[in-house]
């Protein structure tokens, strides 16, 4: 008579399965895979569209190159530099950052306004007013015939 050992599951681990296929989790994971590929959209609109444009309106900027170097031999360009072991300060890729950001925040703000004109919930309908009851239309007549009386 053989018997395989199987431990026993500690319960947190249903508890874990549980919270991982809820709904949310769920889309919390597609979003984030998608975010991810929509920051590779972003980062191609930003360096190969944008950052020329801004570079030919302020005569040729490239932000890319834009570095302070702190200790080693100053480069003309920030390859160089890295390449000579300088330690630099990159405020010209922090500005590309933040162009990015814009960017990325302004396209999902027009994705979700989007969204929401889609999904937009039909204004409710008209409450319709259910008819009279058998008492409430007695009730109106004698009403109606107590209206009627001459009053003395």
């Amino acid at each position: 008579m053989s018997q395989s050992f199987r431990p026993k599951t500690p319960g947190w681990v249903d508890e874990f399965k549980t919270f991982l296929l809820r709904g949310n989790v769920v889309d919390l994971a597609v979003a984030v895979v998608i975010g991810a590929a929509f920051t590779g959209i972003v980062s191609s609109l930003v360096a190969n569209i944008i950052n020329p444009v801004i570079g030919l309106i302020t005569g040729g900027v490239d932000f890319s190159n834009h570095f302070i170097t702190l200790k080693g031999t100053v480069e003309p360009t920030l390859a160089a530099a890295k390449k000579a072991g300088a330690v630099t300060l990159n405020y010209g890729l922090f500005i590309n950052a933040i162009i990015n950001f814009v960017i990325v925040a302004f396209a999902i703000f027009w994705m979700v306004r989007l969204i929401q004109k889609l999904y937009r919930k039909p204004p409710p309908a008209p409450a319709v007013e259910p008819p009279p009851t058998p008492s409430e239309l007695l009730l109106t007549e004698i009403r109606d015939l107590l209206k009627s009386r001459p009053t003395v």
